[in-house]
């Protein structure tokens, strides 16, 4: 039952709402079945796999809102969870914010699930560890991994009317390859809906590649410098920017989208509809991207559809809340559930060869913020960094700790590459000119 159908799901859900007493109920069925296999010193440590299926209950009465959540699945219990919720709504302060639900709705056709994916066995991931293992052990290189697949399977239901159900699958892997000195480092990630697609033979390489290459770095004064990110190095800025273009926040003056007015001034208290990056930038979510695609409603029940939320540089959406969308007289925004950064056409061995001076980061870690109304971040390079000298890798250097803005980052622009899928978004290969090095770092 964890990877219930949609025709079981909604008889579950029906027959929970039936026992409803309050104004208005909505219910969160949530299964996921998963499997993993963990490696560390080329040898396989941990194995397993878990399953779990979950009942959360919401019931409403006036402005009064009690949630309560079971794993059990007679009818006892499920009486039991809806009183459970409807007594602690009674107990529950007013909620100021109170929005009613929303009515039947409209979704697109969800291809975020794939056989491949739900089928791995154990022995599977076993093949998968030991291509990794194999080529490391053969370049007398030591390598940590983990893989992990997942089928996971949602429906919500309220009594005005939504029904909404979607199954998806998912693999992740990422793997560290070092040398036995520890002096050198490199890593890779993939991750796909589509287990079929998952090399982990060929990912390794790269991490092997780079472990290599990367003995002996050499100290590089810190400062700015033109630099060639690859999508492990932007995906986290990236998400944070995209993370915090809520429309709330930079209505109360709280994020990078606010606008400063001074007392009694009078304008737009948010950025929508101004250039704020190079007109090259392109962020959108489409929940049904073949490459990155994911569930077609939010965890509201509301529809999810293809959305820019920056276009040519402009600020053209910003997510919100169905509170504040009223509050505000705006319409309705929810999130995109991932982000899609537009590219262009350059390889990443296109920019390195037109690079006369500069560097080359494999992935940023440890991402802090600074400043959320700047989104200064300052965080590490890891796992490979790189001097380039006129269009070629000239020698492994030390890492970095950087100190820099995704809005600074993203006007300064000078090449983007095809995009590649990287934590579920998609994003480009970037070059970026005036990237902020403040101090070296010891780690690898």
């Amino acid at each position: 039952m964890t990877i219930f159908t949609e025709k079981h799901a909604k008889e579950l859900l029906t027959k929970v709402i039936a026992y409803s007493k309050a104004d208005e109920i909505e219910c969160n069925l949530e299964g996921e079945v998963s499997g993993n296999i963990r490696y560390a010193r080329n040898t396989v440590s941990t194995a397993g796999e878990q399953s779990d299926l979950t009942l959360t209950v919401q019931s409403t009465f006036g402005k009064r809102i009690g949630t309560a959540v079971i794993n059990e699945f007679d009818d006892t219990s499920l009486q039991k969870v809806v009183r459970r919720s409807e007594e602690l709504a009674k107990l529950a302060p007013e909620n100021s914010e109170y929005m009613p639900n929303f009515g039947k709705q409209k979704y697109l056709k969800a291809n975020n699930f794939f056989e491949s994916t739900a089928n791995v066995t154990p022995d599977d991931r076993a093949q998968a560890a030991e291509n990794s293992i194999k080529p490391s052990k053969a370049n007398d290189l030591v390598s940590s991994g983990f893989l992990e697949e997942s089928v996971r399977a949602i429906a919500i239901m309220n009594s005005s009317g939504v029904f909404a159900y979607n199954k998806s699958s998912n693999v992740d892997f990422s793997v560290t390859i070092r040398t036995k000195d520890g002096k050198g480092s490199g890593w890779v990630s993939r991750d796909y809906s589509d287990v079929a697609l998952l090399d982990t033979k060929k990912a390794s390489q790269v991490a092997i590649d780079k472990s290599k290459g990367s003995v002996d770095a050499k100290e590089m004064e810190p400062g700015k410098y033109t630099v060639i990110l690859e999508p492990a190095a932007s995906v986290g800025l990236l998400n944070n920017l995209v993370r915090s273009m809520g429309q709330r926040e930079a209505d109360e003056g709280r994020s990078f989208l606010s606008n400063k007015l001074k007392e009694g001034e009078k304008g737009p208290k948010n950025k929508l509809g101004q250039k704020m990056f190079d007109e090259r930038v392109h962020i959108y979510s489409d929940p049904n991207d073949p490459i990155v695609p994911v569930a077609p409603f939010a965890g509201n029940g509301y529809p999810r559809k293809k959305i820019d939320w920056v276009k040519d540089g402009i600020i053209t959406n910003m997510p919100n809340t169905p509170f504040w969308a009223k509050d505000t007289g705006t319409e309705y925004v929810p999130d995109g559930g991932h982000f899609i950064m537009a590219g262009g056409d350059e390889s990443l061995e296109d920019m390195i060869k037109n690079t006369r001076r500069g560097v080359l980061v494999t992935r940023l870690w440890y991402i802090r913020g600074l400043d959320p109304q700047t989104l200064l971040y300052t965080g590490l390079t890891r796992d490979g960094t790189f001097y380039i000298e006129n269009g070629k890798i000239k020698y492994p250097i030390k890492n970095f700790r950087f100190n820099e803005s995704p809005i600074v980052m993203l006007n300064n622009i000078e090449a983007l590459g095809k995009p590649e899928r990287i934590d579920g978004n998609l994003v480009p290969p970037m070059k970026i000119r005036d990237f902020t090095f403040s101090s070296l770092s010891d780690a690898v």
